[in-house]
């Protein structure tokens, strides 16, 4: 079973993550956020990975240090789950409609961390979440991941509606990149 327990204290944020990518999509966030908790929920869902994160952060202040570090400590569990890439897709790629948007993602499980995001929100919030931190999650995960991971939002019109298809299309292309299909390293190089 390929999974990591990581926790994670600052001045600002408590966080405990448990990551297993050998799952069912069986996911538990308590973030002090219930927009994000949903995105997680869909993002862990849509992987196939047990998820559970609990987080005590700063939400008087705003929810950017709590979205920003669990993304970094949900990348460190990712990185110790696939610190041996052998026999893995290493890559995945999943275009993923929620009704009138839709989102595409790329991934290589690389040991390379890089980040692109495409992506307009047509509103700044979405309940009590602030659309920005959609990117800012998702470079805190990327790079303590060491994942090269590329979000394109194709279309939308419903902010909700593109970021959980963005939040999906992750999940569905982190599934497909972490998939054991043979016993070698899939790099010329003869590392990752």
């Amino acid at each position: 079973m390929r999974s990591a327990e990581i926790s994670r204290k600052t001045n600002e944020t408590n966080i405990s993550v448990f990551l297993n990518i050998d799952g069912t999509g069986n996911v538990n966030c308590r973030s002090g956020n219930g927009f994000f908790d949903h995105m997680m929920n869909s993002m862990g869902k849509h992987a196939g990975y047990d998820i559970e994160i609990k987080c005590d952060g700063d939400i008087y202040v705003d929810f950017h240090h709590s979205a920003e570090d669990i993304g970094i400590v949900l990348g460190k569990a990712f990185a110790e789950c696939t610190k041996d890439k052998t026999g893995i897709k290493r890559f995945g790629l999943a275009y993923t409609p929620m009704d009138e948007a839709l989102a595409m993602s790329a991934v290589d499980v690389s040991g390379r961390p890089f980040l692109v995001f495409n992506g307009d929100m047509p509103a700044e919030r979405v309940g009590e979440f602030e659309t920005e931190l959609v990117e800012e999650f998702m470079r805190g995960f990327a790079m303590n991941a060491l994942i090269t991971l590329h979000v394109n939002v194709l279309y939308g019109k419903n902010t909700h509606h593109i970021i959980e298809a963005v939040f999906k299309s992750v999940g569905r292309a982190l599934a497909d990149s972490t998939k054991i299909i043979g016993s070698d390293l899939l790099s010329t190089k003869g590392v990752l």
